[in-house]
């Protein structure tokens, strides 16, 4: 067994900017001790500063949580709309017609598929 970790950090500082990195860490680190040790929070003080959520492989994590060889670190910003009210305002602006999963079905198909 190695006594290095390959980690990985993913960071998306804005819509469509995304920031990877992959480090080699000791065995036992955790993840405020990946994130320390990778200079992100010099780099992106968004981070610290609004204390933003932490997750690995798409799993809720805090800074005490201890890495394995090969997951990946995730650093969530907080969302700027609630997704269900933008779903609201997408139906109301594409009508009862235009939405739904089955709206367009091929001539002569049963319903639903």
């Amino acid at each position: 067994m190695s006594d290095l970790l390959n980690i990985t950090l993913i960071f998306a500082s804005a819509p469509r900017t995304v920031h990877e990195t992959s480090l080699e860490l000791p065995t036992g680190v955790t993840v405020a001790q990946a994130l320390q040790q990778s200079g992100w929070l010099s780099r992106f003080p968004e981070i610290k500063d609004q204390d933003l959520a932490l997750g690995v492989w798409g799993r809720k994590a805090h800074g005490h949580t201890p890495l394995r060889d090969g997951d990946r670190v995730e650093i969530y910003r907080d969302l700027r709309v609630d997704p269900k009210v933008a779903r609201r305002e997408r139906f109301v602006g594409q009508g009862a017609r235009g939405a739904g999963l089955f709206t367009r079905r091929r001539p002569g198909s049963k319903s639903g598929y």
